[in-house]
């Protein structure tokens, strides 16, 4: 018998899902989120190139787009709007000034420190003021926050309470807002490399809006269907089925209309968690299925860590990790301040901000349709991809760091 070892797609999702669990098994044993664990181990199995580093940028993303949209739906599920109305003031009072106070922390010390940490060789960049465009989109992205990893730990430790309720609501918000300020802030950036006179205001607010409002239609009206068929299975098992089968209709058809499938997901959940009654099922059922989800979806996230990345753009991740980090926890103490917001929330929610990951990849990936950006494209694209490695393996940590200190966590 003749043996041919070529790497398949159902061999590389195996190993993702046993290698990380035994991950997540160790981060555990030493206190840490597990997703930590799965996250390590999946930056080991990027240094050993068992997976091709092709498959992993490519035939994988479907498990990426598949996990995306189930924790959109989870993080959906856990906003009863009782209770975000009960909340309401903080979350509108923190969100504007933690989203803006990253693009501003971001943008001012990108600028100041480009000529010093970025090597834009052939651009002809030399001054502070050549580098404006780059530091107003990389700001841009910025506002962006993940809600895998805190959704993840949230579940781990089973936190609930109005500090849980305001950071995943605020991670919401942060998408939408990210997407609205990459729209502005490229279309600006790319005027100032072309000229003031070539700007479209028209396409530069038409297209966010069209982009959060058609994910939100499509989320609410899958919402709603999932909840009328939902009321009539009774088998956990079929509906089960029917849940997941729904979350693939939204992220497939988000995907075809070019709309944003984490937040109509999250859309959908909302829908569902408070337009049903007893509802508790819709999600519980996925409860037999999340930490395999988890599972692949954080060990292909760390297999995603390439040392040449980190190399060619790591002082300028760096800047991004530092100062986006410090313009969200200012932000959420202005905003806590102003809206007389619990002293947990103004001390701690900051932490639980740090995470980003699928958006910041997204809109960092569409920087290549500018064609304005193509002398700096790819210092922006790599300096992003290393700020999201470096987020991946600290975000957890400050998360469950944040829960804890928040008093809503009850670990098993």
């Amino acid at each position: 018998m003749h043996f041919n070892w070529e790497m398949n797609i159902l061999l590389a999702i195996g190993i993702f899902t046993v290698i990380g669990i035994f991950g997540g098994f160790a981060a555990k044993k030493i206190k840490f989120p597990t997703i930590t664990g799965y996250i390590i181990v999946g930056i080991i199995l990027s240094l050993t190139n068992i997976i091709p580093k092709s498959m992993i940028t490519g035939e994988l993303d479907v498990i990426t787009e598949i996990s995306l949209g189930i924790i959109g739906y989870l993080v959906g599920g856990s906003l009863f709007f009782k209770r975000l109305k009960q909340f309401g003031k903080t979350i509108a009072a923190i969100t504007p000034f933690e989203a803006i106070g990253a693009w501003v922390f971001v943008t001012i010390p990108v600028v100041f420190l480009g000529p010093f940490i970025i090597r834009l060789s052939g651009t002809g960049f030399t001054s502070f003021r050549e580098y404006l465009p780059l530091a107003i989109v990389v700001g841009a992205i910025s506002c962006a926050t993940a809600p895998a990893a805190s959704l993840a730990i949230i579940r781990e430790y089973r936190a609930s309470g109005p500090f849980t309720t305001t950071l995943l609501a605020i991670i919401v918000l942060d998408d939408a807002i990210a997407v609205v300020a990459f729209a502005l802030g490229s279309h600006f950036a790319a005027s100032l490399i072309t000229g003031l006179g070539n700007i479209s205001w028209y396409e530069m607010l038409l297209t966010p809006v069209i982009d959060i409002l058609g994910s939100i239609a499509l989320g609410a009206a899958l919402g709603f269907f999932l909840t009328f068929i939902g009321k009539y299975i009774k088998k956990r098992t079929q509906l089960l089925t029917f849940v997941i089968g729904v979350i693939f209709l939204c992220v497939g058809i988000a995907k075809f209309f070019g709309f944003s499938s984490i937040l109509a997901a999250m859309t959908m959940g909302f829908i569902v968690v408070n337009m049903m009654k007893e509802s508790e099922d819709m999600f519980g059922v996925i409860n037999n299925i999340e930490g395999v989800i988890f599972a692949m979806f954080f060990t292909l996230a760390g297999a995603h860590f390439d040392y040449r990345i980190i190399k060619t753009a790591g002082l300028l991740a760096v800047v991004l990790v530092v100062f986006r980090f410090l313009g969200k926890y200012v932000g959420v103490n202005i905003g806590a301040s102003i809206s007389k917001a619990p002293t947990s929330i103004r001390k701690y929610l900051g932490f639980g901000l740090f995470p980003i990951a699928g958006v910041t990849i997204g809109l960092a990936m569409l920087i290549k349709d500018h064609p304005a950006f193509s002398s700096i494209e790819s210092i922006m694209i790599n300096a992003l991809l290393a700020s999201v490695i470096i987020n991946e393996i600290i975000a957890p940590p400050l998360t469950k760091f944040a829960i804890f200190k928040s008093g809503e966590a009850n670990e098993m």
